[in-house]
């Protein structure tokens, strides 16, 4: 299908992101979804927004000449359409309209391969579906692969579309409890092995991929795509002391994510929330990547990361900087602590990486003895919650626990 896309830039808008760069990444977007061939795309400025159409009748008119000409079959709009805008343009267009929201749920749609991932898409599509029932959902009865969005028919009666949308989120929240189950026993399993868990966390396309494959010898999906891979990846890795670590590669983030996607995907960037240490990737050739780091450290912060987690940052391609920006980047690096300079396509700097997480965890795990006295229920939870008790027996007076746990998490739990 032939595809066009559009950035809105109103005027008024507070801007963090050239309009442009937006731009280049909404086509990047679209060029991650199979069968589509983007044609073209524009920033689009406005004074102001239209409540009918989000576009002024000019433009619209303008667009639907062009889309015409080039024989666009979908228009991919990068910012928020709602249900009302979205039927009128594709009236007077007609075309099949996509905003952001449903642009980035139809890769996930695409992309996501474990039980979770495919639910976690599933459940957050249906909530954005609920709210623009302007055509008939068929997909609710597809198994895998798209949501339908981009060439759904025509229309149907919205109660009944409400109603079997309700009846898959309950079906849905069922599987996904099941699911989630399942992973926290796996986690509970892992926290019983001394290993530490070092999470690759970062703005997509930033290269985790690339760099879980050069330290693992992986073979996980790295492309130059966005959101090339959503589903953690998790894979045991010898760092140069020695020492044996959990390494776990997660979904990239993004401005703007979808609030549905945020909380849907909450369970599955659990394990970052369970890492010993995070390892934030960015792309340090990308014009926008101070912005990119920026959204990363917010949805970090939003997921509830604790701030004693140790982070350092990878300062990803440096094979594609000029000689200039080479040096520059060296020099900002050396001044700056926890930045490593790297490139993970070529590996060069990425020793200094592993020594550097081999000096965060080199805190060794220590046996204990304590009792608690019922009472401390609290303090006992939060020992259960660390995965440090490896053993437990209860007496009439309260419980005899052995404890397996670093001097920090020792320090953490006499503060209590």
């Amino acid at each position: 299908m032939r595809a066009y896309v559009l950035h809105p830039d109103l005027k008024a808008a507070d801007r963090r992101r050239l309009p442009e760069l937006r731009l280049a990444e909404a086509v990047s977007l679209a060029g991650a979804l199979p069968d589509l061939v983007v044609v073209g795309g524009e920033v689009v400025r406005l004074p102001r927004l239209t409540a009918a159409t989000l576009f002024g009748s000019g433009k619209v008119a303008e667009l639907k000449a062009m889309f015409a000409a080039e024989k666009v079959g979908l228009v991919l709009v990068d910012g928020p359409v709602s249900p009302i805008q979205q039927r009128n343009l594709e009236r007077d267009w007609g075309v099949k309209l996509l905003d952001r929201t449903g642009l980035i749920l139809e890769i996930f749609a695409e992309r996501a391969r474990t039980r979770e991932g495919v639910l976690q898409v599933e459940l957050a599509a249906l909530s954005y579906q609920r709210t623009r029932l302007v055509r008939a959902w068929t997909h609710l009865e597809r198994q895998r692969g798209g949501f339908g969005f981009v060439g759904g028919p025509g229309e149907t009666q919205k109660e009944a579309d409400r109603r079997a949308i309700d009846d898959q989120v309950v079906r849905l929240r069922r599987q996904l409890d099941r699911v989630v189950k399942t992973r926290e026993l796996h986690r509970a399993a892992r926290r019983k092995v001394p290993f530490p868990v070092v999470a690759l966390v970062g703005y997509t396309n930033a290269g985790k991929s690339t760099l879980f494959n050069r330290l693992t010898g992986a073979e996980v999906l790295a492309r130059d795509m966005l959101f090339a891979t959503l589903d953690p990846t998790m894979r045991g890795v010898v760092l140069p002391s020695g020492r044996k670590v959990i390494l776990s590669d997660t979904v990239g983030f993004i401005s703007d994510l979808p609030t549905q996607l945020v909380a849907a995907f909450r369970a599955t960037l659990e394990e970052v929330l369970e890492a010993d240490l995070i390892v934030h990737v960015r792309d340090i050739s990308h014009p926008e990547t101070e912005e990119q780091a920026g959204d990363v450290r917010t949805i970090l912060g939003s997921l509830g990361v604790r701030p004693e987690v140790p982070q350092v940052e990878a300062w990803n391609k440096l094979d594609l900087l000029d000689p200039e920006a080479r040096a520059a980047r060296l020099a900002e690096a050396r001044r700056s602590e926890g930045v490593f300079l790297l490139s993970a396509l070529t590996g060069e700097g990425v020793e200094g990486l592993l020594d550097a997480a081999s000096a965060a965890l080199d805190e060794e795990r220590v046996e204990r003895q304590i009792f608690l006295p019922f009472a401390e229920g609290r303090r006992r939870a939060w020992l259960h919650d660390q995965g440090v008790v490896t053993a437990e027996r209860q007496t009439d007076e309260g419980y005899k626990m052995t404890l397996r746990w670093t001097p920090r998490q020792e320090r953490r739990f006499r503060a209590l």
